[in-house]
């Protein structure tokens, strides 16, 4: 557990070193021919730029399960709607499967699979050809499964409702070649519910939920990261990360991890209007500080999702997606149509703690 806390202050101080650095050298750099964004906030050079709609492929975007990846030109508008759902079973220490009999052996109760859906719906707006305004707001489902003492004793526990806004600002610090780089900054809002309760054996209707089943932070969280991307005819690629610090302590006495993100993908063209892509996504999140205080919520021996000291981890996945741009010579020019999904390749979770199994993203964005 310390390790896990150890590293992320490790990264976050890298993170923040990176971003001084490539804001200190780009306001060095007066040079009055940078390029700007085209019309879906990809740049390019001034001199290559005869038409920016001309330049626009599927490829130039990044797999639709990433956000916050492209600047827009000045006055420029982006509407956005993704489907996101992740499958968890089974149990995991570490990196060692457990059995329903193994973490039966210390908890009563033992969660064994659950579902994570979220709509996100997003708008991006620039005020500037600098700077890029994105608005997210996510509503989401949560379901689990637990097995109970006693022969055949199972139950499903449910919440449903916002999660928590993310309101962010890209800043367009350096482009040139048909490559680029801006800053993310943002901050969630705790528009998320942390009261949720559902009707459990133990407690009866009205328990309140563990951890995992709550639908948001009850923080303000800052969210710092910075982007690159690149991109030649057939090809493009970028990298990006991000964190989430979290300021303060909630209404219910604690305070989520720190999480750090960091992803790389590539694609590449099929035809005029659509591409593949690869991509790997780390994600790295530490255990609570502090525990719930509302009068019945289940003690940390009682279930895992209940100890606070049972929630961090760190986790790789590999996303395979495709992607489709409409043709800027048409009709419905400037929508775009995505999926991405994918699954684990490493899993090291501060356990017993449900692992996850696969992973999707599904999404509509539209440009004017």
């Amino acid at each position: 557990m310390k390790t896990i806390h150890r590293n992320q202050k490790i990264q976050f101080s890298a993170l923040a070193a990176l971003l001084i650095a490539v804001t200190n050298s780009t306001a060095a750099d007066k040079n009055p021919t940078a390029a700007s964004p085209d019309a879906q906030g990809h740049v390019h050079d001034h001199a290559a730029m005869m038409s920016a709609h001309d330049h626009v492929h599927d490829h130039d975007l990044a797999p639709i399960g990433v956000m916050g990846e492209h600047v827009h030109a000045k006055g420029e508008w982006m509407a956005s709607y993704r489907y996101m759902r992740m499958f968890m079973s089974g149990n995991r220490s570490g990196s060692d499967q457990l059995s329903v009999a193994q973490v039966n052996a210390n908890f009563p109760i033992v969660p064994t699979e659950m579902t994570m859906e979220a709509h996100m719906f997003g708008a991006m707006y620039a005020p500037t050809d600098r700077l890029t305004i994105m608005l997210g707001v996510p509503y989401k489902r949560i379901s689990m499964d637990h097995i109970a003492p006693g022969p055949g004793i199972s139950f499903t526990t449910e919440s449903v409702g916002l999660g928590d806004a993310t309101l962010s600002t890209l800043t367009r610090l350096w482009s040139k070649g048909g490559h680029g780089f801006h800053a993310n900054l943002g901050f969630s809002l705790p528009s998320g519910s942390i009261d949720e309760t559902d009707f459990t054996p133990a407690g009866g209707p009205n328990s309140p939920l563990p951890y995992p089943m709550q639908l948001g932070s009850g923080t303000v969280d800052f969210k710092p990261g910075a982007t690159y991307t690149g991109q030649t005819e057939n090809w493009s690629w970028g990298a990006q990360v991000m964190g989430t610090v979290r300021l303060g302590e909630n209404s219910n006495d604690y305070t989520l991890g720190n999480e750090i993100n960091g992803t790389g993908w590539f694609a590449r063209r099929l035809c005029k209007w659509s591409s593949l892509s690869f991509r790997l996504n780390s994600k790295t999140w530490g255990n609570l500080d502090g525990a719930d205080s509302r009068t019945g919520f289940p003690a940390a021996g009682f279930a895992p999702t209940a100890d606070p000291n049972r929630r961090g981890g760190i986790r790789l996945d590999a996303m395979f997606g495709v992607n489709f741009l409409a043709p800027q010579d048409t009709k419905l020019k400037g929508h775009r149509l995505a999926i991405e999904g994918g699954l684990p390749v490493m899993q090291h979770l501060e356990g017993p703690q449900l692992e996850t199994d696969w992973i999707i993203t599904a999404g509509w964005q539209f440009a004017w």
